[in-house]
């Protein structure tokens, strides 16, 4: 069984909420899964509807004017017993019938039962909603594993990720012995990636054709998506996209060129294109920015844009076998520059974190900004050796105007701080959080 830690704040709602919880994510991320995992665990009474597998629910709650109509009408066809103030009622793929988030606010005022929302491509079809329920929805957002639940579920121990955190928080060098480990489950994790079912199986067997088989049946599940909700008068070109960010990645700068779609397409004609590719879960937008100075988004550049993937596992699986086969070997034929920053923005993307990129024909590019302590932390990403090289992280950390703290360069290689650049092995990415909250203000008195 993988540990999620999302598990924590399901089982915070299911102890404290009146809310309605609505469960968003990309498809097979493993919403289901977790989200019955938790109501056996805490011995809930509930019910599951899955409006896609049985679309007669939908005609029930079409109809239904009540709560009490609700439970009549699922009773029937269910036979399940309910007991007010006790069951849970369940609803899966709801994106088959949007407006029951806006009935969820009559539910719950109602207060006999409590409900959990869950569907793919809900970021999508929330956006059209005509209004929603806010103040009686509790949203939980779900990712693919991050790389330190990769870890957990190859079996690193408790013990060694602490030391890691130790290490990291202290500034001093990892033993050689567990970096080299960490590495090596770092480069296993740029094929495995962490979608549930891919990572599952590669702890059961290892084997890593039948990683691909189940990382090539989600891409095919996805393209099958863009064509079934895509909208026709707009002519989104999602699958051109989606097929593009493999190749996009490969070049030096990473930044999306549209005609590599059609000659001369210009943002405009794909913008709905990348927004909805992006609610939807399965890419991740990393927008130019053109001062790296707090606030990033007030200076955001919307038509220059770098796209990821919400997954580096399906990512290197549209590579193919070869460029897998030497990631797993440490080929250093092959630029991982790009597979590289991908592990690095899923990440940061798993903990809500905005990201940006910054790009000066004067002062060079800059991988990724992220704003940390109300100050721009630029990151660089390196896969080779040269990872000490970074002219433009210099002249970014040492500008006065830019007030900047602090740089990470992420690379192969050990801790080390020269300066202002804290350069840290691509693994602990996942120890840089989001910035703080600015708190509880305190009273002014006069």
């Amino acid at each position: 069984m993988l540990y999620r830690t999302v598990s924590d704040k399901i089982d915070q709602w299911l102890s404290n909420s009146s809310n309605a919880l609505l469960v968003t994510g990309a498809r097979q991320v493993g919403k289901t899964w977790l989200i019955r995992d938790r109501l056996r665990a805490q011995k809930q009474d509930y019910i599951e509807i899955n409006l896609i597998d049985n679309s007669e629910y939908i005609d029930i709650i079409d109809q239904c004017r009540s709560v009490q109509d609700l439970v009549i009408g699922l009773s029937a066809v269910s036979n399940h017993i309910f007991k007010k103030n006790e069951t849970v009622i369940f609803i899966d793929e709801v994106q088959e019938y949007k407006d029951i988030v806006t009935r969820i606010k009559f539910w719950v005022d109602e207060g006999s039962y409590r409900y959990i929302l869950s569907g793919s491509l809900l970021g999508v079809e929330l956006r059209n909603l005509r209004s929603t329920p806010i103040g009686y929805l509790t949203e939980i957002k779900m990712y693919p594993l991050d790389f330190n639940e990769f870890l957990i579920a190859s079996g690193v121990t408790d013990d060694v990720i602490q030391y890691l955190h130790t290490c990291y928080d202290e500034k001093k060098p990892v033993m050689e012995s567990v970096h080299k480990a960490m590495l090596k489950h770092f480069k296993r994790y740029l094929v495995v990636g962490g979608m549930p079912d891919a990572v599952q199986e590669y702890v059961n067997t290892s084997n890593i054709s039948t990683v691909s088989d189940i990382q090539r049946n989600i891409i095919e599940l996805y393209k099958r998506d863009f064509t079934k909700y895509e909208s026709i008068d707009k002519k989104l070109k999602l699958v051109e996209i989606y097929n593009q960010i493999p190749a996009q990645l490969m070049k030096q700068n990473r930044r999306f060129n549209y005609s590599d779609i059609k000659k001369g397409l210009r943002f405009e004609r794909l913008e709905d294109s990348f927004l909805w590719l992006t609610y939807a879960g399965v890419s991740i937008p990393v927008y130019n920015t053109t001062e790296p100075r707090v606030a990033l988004k007030q200076n955001t550049k919307s038509t220059l844009l770098k796209i990821y993937s919400s997954d580096v596992g399906l990512l290197t699986c549209q590579y193919g076998n070869s460029i897998r086969a030497k990631i797993l070997t440490d080929d250093i034929t092959v630029n991982l520059g790009g597979i590289y920053e991908n592990a690095i923005a899923q990440e940061l993307n798993t903990f809500d974190i905005s990201l940006y990129f910054y790009n000066s024909h004067k002062n060079g590019e800059l991988d990724f900004l992220i704003e940390q302590e109300m100050s721009v932390v630029p990151i660089e990403v390196k896969s080779g050796k040269d990872y000490t090289i970074h002219s433009a992280m210099s002249k970014a950390v040492n500008n006065p105007e830019y007030q900047i703290k602090q740089g990470y360069v992420m690379s192969n290689a050990n801790i080390d701080i020269k300066d202002k650049i804290t350069y840290l092995p691509v693994y602990m990415i996942s120890f840089i959080k989001q910035e703080k909250d600015i708190g509880v203000l305190e009273d002014i008195t006069m």
